[in-house]
């Protein structure tokens, strides 16, 4: 069963990178949107329903990203593909 623990450890390996590198884009990507939100506010208050309407839009759009990343880290962690084929090669 050495294939198992290999094909365990480079699945935990990448779900935890999958989440590491697929959560700062979102972070930053809101951060940038919430600034730019708040810069135009400060500009066109009459328009803050407008804008803070499109921002949250934009928000839950950006933050998509990183859920997908954290589901195909729990498939990776939990549904593998790629348990069946290896525990079929040590059955046959």
């Amino acid at each position: 069963m050495e294939a198992a623990g290999l094909i365990g450890a480079i699945s935990i390996l990448t779900a935890g990178l999958t989440i590491a590198i697929g959560s700062i884009g979102p972070a930053l990507g809101e951060a940038r949107v919430a600034s730019q939100a708040l810069a135009a506010i400060a500009q066109q208050p009459d328009e803050a329903n407008t804008i803070t309407r499109t921002l949250f839009v934009s928000l839950a759009m950006i933050e998509s990203t990183a859920i997908y990343c954290f589901v195909v880290s729990m498939i990776l962690i939990f549904a593998n593909p790629f348990w069946a084929a290896v525990l079929e090669q040590a059955g046959g």
